[in-house]
């Protein structure tokens, strides 16, 4: 799988938003036990990405982006 890393600041407010909301309104997103407001899973998402615990990556087979925790498995096999 060919990835791309996209450095969160280098999008436009508008295209990081759209993304960020897309990917926290997703079925299978799974945030545990407790249901959170959209408020609070956008801020969990948004503070991740500014500390360096997640990243925006764009897979360029399928054309999509998706945001990964640096814990994901998948970020070592992508981006080496």
């Amino acid at each position: 799988m060919a990835a791309v890393k996209i450095p969160y600041d280098q999008l436009s407010s508008e295209a990081l938003a759209g993304l960020v909301e897309e990917f926290v309104t997703r079925e299978s997103t799974d945030y545990g036990a407790i249901e959170l407001s959209l408020e609070t899973k956008l801020s969990q998402v948004y503070k991740q990405l500014k500390s360096g615990k997640a990243f925006i990556v764009f897979d360029e087979e399928s054309e999509t982006c998706n945001i990964l925790s640096k814990e994901d498995p998948r970020i070592k096999g992508m981006l080496g």
